[in-house]
């Protein structure tokens, strides 16, 4: 008798799922930053009393319509979050692969404690609002939150410009060191006009999202 060999069947594989799962989650690191800067002008614009050469976007999480500015604290920190949870997927066990996404991690992690902890009333916001000479405890923790979270993702761009290098984006990862520079410097000149410090939380953002969709788009290292 002669037996028949049956080619065994395929299971269908996880791949494609994995990887479709790590295009949601980076997409969250993708779009958290523009989003959270279009709701901060929409509002800033719209309330009575703010002025981006006076008064931070934090303070918008304050007032009547503070809870907008909350919810877009909560919303932007699960955005980061997932990005940051994407990123380890794509980076795997390559270089930056694991301290890379955790410090993306915390930067997301201080925009909860930033909802948590909201900023100190001052500098004509809300409406009417006198110039703040004593900082409050909230206030305190809500600038602790912002600091150690900018620094986390300064520190996260100088570690992602290792995967940026390995797969042959110099320039890329010549401007991921430089720019946490930029950033450092705006908030350093905050002293001098608040929109400074704005224009360097922006353009950590922004170059969150630049550097998060141009990883996923490149490919694996050989």
């Amino acid at each position: 008798m002669t037996d028949t060999l049956t080619a065994p069947r395929h299971l269908p594989s996880a791949a494609p799922a994995s990887r479709s799962a790590a295009g949601w989650a980076v997409a969250g690191g993708v779009v958290a930053g523009p989003l959270f800067l279009a709701a901060g002008l929409a509002q800033g614009f719209a309330r009575d009393g703010f002025g981006f050469t006076r008064n931070a976007i934090s303070q918008l999480a304050l007032g009547e319509a503070g809870w907008i500015q909350t919810a877009s604290f909560v919303l932007t920190g699960a955005l980061l979050l997932a990005g940051a949870t994407g990123l380890r997927r794509v980076l795997r066990d390559g270089p930056g692969g694991a301290r890379g996404p955790v410090l993306v991690g915390v930067f997301g992690a201080s925009f909860w404690a930033a909802a948590i902890f909201p900023a100190d009333a001052g500098a004509g916001f809300p409406a009417g609002s006198p110039d703040a000479t004593v900082m409050s405890g909230h206030g305190a923790a809500h600038m602790f939150a912002g600091m150690i979270g900018y620094l986390a993702l300064c520190a996260a761009f100088v570690v992602l410009a290792r995967p940026l290098a390995a797969r042959g984006l110099r320039g890329w990862a010549v401007a991921s060191r430089v720019v946490p520079v930029a950033v450092l410097a705006g908030f350093m000149a905050s002293a001098i006009s608040v929109l400074a410090f704005t224009a360097g939380a922006g353009l950590g953002l922004l170059w969150l999202t630049a550097v998060t969709a141009r990883l996923a788009a490149a490919p694996d290292i050989p």
